[in-house]
This record gives structure tokens, C-alpha cells and sequence, in this order.
């Protein structure tokens, strides 16, 4: 019935073949790039888009084309990995928060209120500042910028959870908290945790995309799409494919992801509809 639901919305279905095609890019970009993107040309510099060179070449005579593929590798492993681990924690101590309430969870709550009094771009740049730039430390400074948002998205998913009548039968039945969390509060989040992760993965990238930009993330000569936008902004008038070709993949990316979050808040849940944006 869900997935049925989800099949009858062309834009969750094109959001779903957009998000099929760029990890499909990322995957197979050693095979597919027609050249090697980080081999220099000086002779080709700045060579405007060909059918030898379909993004055009950079000042070093790089093709634009086939770094913009490999970049949808960091991309999709940053965006990935930094959603996959904020959710990771935030749902953990989401549900120590709203499950056994007291000082722990006012606590948590307090911290989640402090972090969260930072938009999520200044809190990634101050991680990254105090870390150094990098893909490892940009994938923390992500993940720990994302993690106040699940921490509150789980509690509050949880409070309503262990209101239910089953829970109540769960602890008079002897049960663990233990127990109760990982049997019945946690696959009754899950669903919300998962479509709540399916669309920050589009903000994960485009963080990426503009710590990169800003000379904090990806550094050169590692191929990636803020980098080359913000090299490209150099000879923007002389050369816009620079920064244009990078731009329309996270274009497409960015809203792949939306529209196939979009889509499964509303197959799995349509009371959410309003609730995560």
C-alpha cells in the first residue's frame, strides 16, 4: 500500500531516478570519465566544452566533465556517511532523552537547545575550524551539526511512543527498558528517523558543496564540486562551464533527494506532511 502510494507520485518517482543516476555516476565514475581528472593539459587550459572535453578544461587543462563525475563520489560519501552518523547518535540519545526523562534527559535537552541556537552552516564551519579542513573532519563537523536535530525529532517521537497502551503492557509484563526501547519504541521511530535522513542527506551535500567553496572542506586537487566552483568563480566571465558544470550536479543531486524524501513522508506517513521542513 505504501509503496504503491509512492509509485503514483511522478515527482517522488523522478526524484527516485535522479538519486539512481548520480549514486550510479558516483559509483562507476573510474569507468565512465572519458579522462583522467587529475591529468594536466596546459595546451587544452581553459578549452571551451567539446565533444573531446564535455565540461570544457580548467586553467590546468583539466576536464571539467570527468572531475565533475568523480566529485559525485565525495559528495554522496560525505552527504552518506555524516547523515548516517548524526542519525546514529542523535536517535540514541533521542531516546535516552524521552524514554527515561528526569536529569539525563534535561540535560541532553539542554545541550540539543544550546547547539541548536547555532544555524547548522555556522556550527559546521566552527567544527571544521577548530578540526582543520578535510573530508573526515567536514564529515564530523556534519554529523555533530546534524545530531541536535535527530536528538529532538526521536524525543519527541519517543514521548508519544511510550504513551501507547502497549508500552504500558510491555513493563507490566515484566520487560526490560531495555527491552521495551529496541522491540517496540525504536522500529515505531524508525520510519521517521529514516524519511528525516533521506532529506538532510541533500543538505549534508550541499554543506559539503559550500564548506568546499569556502576552502574548508575537499581540498585540491581532490575533485570536488564546491572546489571547483570556487576556482571556477575566478574566471567566471572568461570561462562560466568552470562553475557552471559542478553547479548543475548538485542542482540535480540536491533535488533528487528532495523530491524522494518528499515522496516517502508521504507513502509511510502522511501525518508528517509539514512536520520535517
Amino acid at each position: 500500500m505504501q509503496f504503491q502510494r509512492f509509485l503514483k507520485n511522478k515527482v517522488s518517482c523522478i526524484g527516485l531516478i535522479l538519486v539512481i543516476l548520480v549514486i550510479l555516476v558516483g559509483i562507476l565514475s573510474p569507468l565512465i570519465s572519458p579522462h583522467d581528472p587529475y591529468k594536466q593539459r596546459i595546451i587544452k587550459r581553459f578549452s571551451k566544452p567539446s565533444l573531446q572535453f564535455p565540461g570544457g578544461t580548467d586553467r590546468y587543462g583539466r576536464d571539467i566533465f570527468s572531475r565533475t563525475l568523480w566529485g559525485a563520489r565525495v559528495s554522496l560519501s560525505v552527504g552518506f556517511t555524516a547523515t548516517f552518523l548524526g542519525a546514529v547518535l542523535g536517535t540514541f540519545m533521542g531516546l535516552v532523552a524521552g524514554y527515561s526523562k528526569g536529569r539525563i534527559s534535561n540535560a541532553i535537552m539542554w545541550l540539543t537547545d544550546v547547539f541548536m541556537s547555532f544555524p547548522t552552516m555556522v556550527l559546521a564551519i566552527i567544527v571544521v575550524v577548530a578540526f582543520g579542513p578535510g573530508i573526515r573532519n567536514v564529515i564530523l563537523a556534519i554529523a555533530l551539526a546534524f545530531t541536535p536535530r535527530f536528538i529532538r525529532l526521536a524525543r519527541a517521537s519517543t514521548l508519544s511512543v511510550s504513551e501507547q497502551v502497549f508500552i504500558e503492557a510491555s513493563r507490566a509484563s515484566g520487560q526490560s527498558d531495555m527491552g521495551i526501547v529496541a522491540k517496540h519504541v525504536l522500529p515505531n521511530i524508525a520510519g521517521e528517523i529514516i524519511i528525516m535522513s533521506t532529506l538532510w542527506i541533500a543538505t549534508a551535500i550541499r554543506l559539503e558543496a559550500s564548506l568546499s567553496f569556502l576552502g574548508l572542506g575537499t581540498q585540491p586537487p581532490i575533485p570536488s564540486w564546491g572546489n571547483m566552483i570556487r576556482e571556477g568563480m575566478l574566471y567566471f566571465m572568461r570561462a562560466p562551464w568552470l562553475s557552471l558544470v559542478p553547479g548543475t550536479g548538485i542542482f540535480f543531486t540536491v533535488i533528487g533527494f528532495n523530491m524522494l524524501g518528499d515522496g516517502m513522508r508521504d507513502a509511510l506517513d502522511p501525518k508528517l506532511r509539514g512536520r520535517l521542513t
